[in-house]
């Protein structure tokens, strides 16, 4: 928890201009920033539809296998995750909102349609 709560307050500037879109709700959805997932700590994630959002600097062109690893756990944990570079975050970041917005939306709606699949109790 301490490691979260440091993180949270050495953010990047594309972590930072990415979370002023996500919070509050903006999406339709709580997306929580650095947050707690068993061994890991999501840049951003997102409980109810299970997405991890995760903003990318240059380490992560060096050590492809660690995230690879890391990936394969969320989705085991059932999880989507989807990767943005910080560049595409800073230069271009209607374009990441929608992306992440779309997820959400198509997340949502597969919800729905197990739910809508339950019998009533």
């Amino acid at each position: 928890m301490r490691r979260a709560r440091a993180l949270r307050q050495a953010m990047t500037d594309a972590e930072k201009a990415l979370w002023r879109r996500l919070r509050h709700d903006q999406l339709g959805v709580r997306f929580r920033r650095q947050h707690p997932i068993g061994p890991y700590i999501a840049d951003f994630a997102c409980r109810p539809v299970r997405l991890i959002v995760e903003v990318d600097g240059g380490q992560h062109a060096v050590r492809p296998a660690r995230d690879q690893r890391r990936d394969a756990w969320l989705k085991g944990q059932g999880f989507t995750v989807l990767r943005f570079w910080n560049h595409d975050v800073l230069g271009n970041l209607d374009a990441v909102v929608n992306s992440i917005h779309a997820e959400v939306l198509r997340l949502s709606a597969a919800e729905d349609a197990v739910m809508g699949d339950r019998p009533d109790p």
